[in-house]
């Protein structure tokens, strides 16, 4: 069973840096893609960044130039570089992905449980 996991969340001040990290664990299945979402309360989810097949990404253009996608494709993670955070980045990020396992003949949308960022001072 694919499970996405999340970490490196938390409390930072603004113009502070922090980075987020989704692992994809279990076994026998292909990421095509991973990447963040972020919602605030009230508010529609949003797509943050995305890395797809390890080397294409997309970003808000709220984040570009702030923000760095990247991955690790041995270790199915991938990572978020949050630089020069505003206080408009607080918000819950959730990592999902698009994987496939082996032997499905199409992949499935998964979803980790998400992650708080506060920023404040």
């Amino acid at each position: 069973q694919v499970q996405l996991v999340e970490s490196g969340g938390g409390l930072v001040q603004p113009g502070g840096s922090l980075n987020l990290s989704c692992a994809a664990t279990g076994s026998g299945f292909t990421v095509y893609w991973m990447g963040w979402y972020r919602q605030v309360p009230g508010y529609q989810r949003e797509l943050v960044a995305r890395l797809i097949r390890g080397r294409d990404t997309n970003y808000a253009d709220s984040v570009k130039g702030r923000f760095t996608i990247s991955g690790d494709n041995a270790k199915n993670t991938v990572y978020l570089q949050m630089n020069n955070l505003k206080p408009a980045a607080a918000a819950a990020y959730t990592c999902p992905g698009y994987i496939r396992s082996y032997g499905d003949v199409s992949g499935a949308d998964y979803w980790g449980g998400g992650t708080q960022i506060t920023v404040s001072s």
